[in-house]
Order: structure tokens, then sequence, then C-alpha cells
């Protein structure tokens, strides 16, 4: 069964629930992925939240297994996706929709009125689950992503408004 929660730093097993989210990014993220101390590092800000989802163990000897998470901020009534993904194990699952279900309830008791995520425009696959969600795109940043020996990629700034819910 999949749980999704907060994880509070005030968790036992905080930083091995980081180094499990930051495992899932260096796989999902390739070109981009934040380290597990850059993780780390964003969880000084008091507005920076980590919601994971994790398969409950079985026992209490096995440890839980994080299938995603969502990074994000959250500031007076404006929030923002930092970084979102689920383990291809567990991909195609729902799992992301079960996140996005947590994270609406999440925002809307803090009053949020917005929330903000950017994606690279050649994500189709994300671009659609955001879509799917209520998001909507309000701006292009061109040629934003620019690897190496690679074509530079738009970024797309896609924003849900909560009062369009209410």
């Amino acid at each position: 069964m999949t749980v999704i929660q907060n994880l509070s730093k005030d968790t036992q097993n905080f930083r091995e629930v980081v180094q499990a989210v930051a495992a899932i990014e260096s796989i999902v993220q390739l070109q981009d992925a934040w380290s597990y101390q850059a993780m780390i590092d964003l969880f000084e800000q008091d507005s920076v939240h980590l919601l994971i989802a994790y398969e409950s163990a079985e026992s209490a000897e096995s440890a839980a297994v994080v299938q995603g998470y969502c990074l994000y901020q959250s500031v007076f009534e404006q929030a923002e996706i930092l970084r979102i993904g689920t383990h291809p194990d567990y991909q195609r699952r729902g799992i992301a929709s079960q996140i996005f279900a947590q994270l609406h309830l999440v925002l809307r008791d803090k009053q949020v009125d917005s929330l903000l995520l950017e994606v690279r425009a050649d994500n189709a696959p994300a671009i659609a689950l955001y879509k799917q969600q209520g998001f909507e795109v309000i701006h292009q940043r061109k040629n934003y992503y620019q690897l190496a020996q690679k074509p530079a990629v738009d970024a797309l700034i896609m924003q849900l408004t909560y009062r369009d819910f209410k």
C-alpha cells in the first residue's frame, strides 16, 4: 500500500529518506539531478518541504521503500514545485497523481492561491500529467536548458490557480 506524507526534518530516518530521494532523482533527472547535499541544504529554509510516497513496510524490521517524492516551497500564498519524481519501478501506477492529491490538500490548508512549476518543453509525459492536474502554461523561457553538443530546450512555466478549484 502506498502512503503519502510530509517528511519532517525531525523524523528519525530523515537523512536516509532524503538519500533515497536523491537516488531516485539521479535516475529520473539524468541531465540535472540534485544531489543529496543540495537537498539537505535546502531544508535549512523553513519554507521547503518534502512529500514522499512510500510503500509501507510489511514488518517493523523491513524499511519502507520510497516510490516517489515532491520537493516544494511554500511562501505566503504562493507555492512552487522544485522537484518531483517517481522511481521507474513505480511509474504508471498513479503515484504522481496521489502525490499531487496530497499536495493540493496541504496547500489548500495553508491557503495557498497558486502553485508553479517549471518543466522542459520536450518532456511530453510530464506536461500531460501537469495539464491533467489543472496546470496551464503561463510563460516560456527560450533555450533555457543548454547542454553541450545538444540543441537547447525551452522551459515552460506552468501554474495551477487554486481559486479555480475552490
